[in-house]
């Protein structure tokens, strides 16, 4: 995942991204409790995808809030 896509994101389809990737991240937590998953760094990919996601929205709200004053 892009950085640059995920700005070109508004804020509500960064907030249904980020739920889409926490219930993969749900998931593939469950397959690699259970040694099914065939690649444990997509555990990390996951984490680092949705901490940027969450940092995009953070930076879009804090932008919002200094527009204002």
């Amino acid at each position: 995942m892009k950085t640059k896509e995920l700005r070109e994101m508004t804020a509500d389809e960064l907030n249904k991204k980020a739920g889409e990737l926490q219930r993969e991240l749900l998931s593939t937590r469950i397959q690699h409790a259970g040694q099914q998953l065939k690649n444990p760094l997509k555990l990390r990919e996951l984490r680092h995808d949705i901490a940027r996601v969450l940092t995009i929205i953070n930076e879009k709200s804090a932008g919002k809030a200094t527009e204002v004053k």
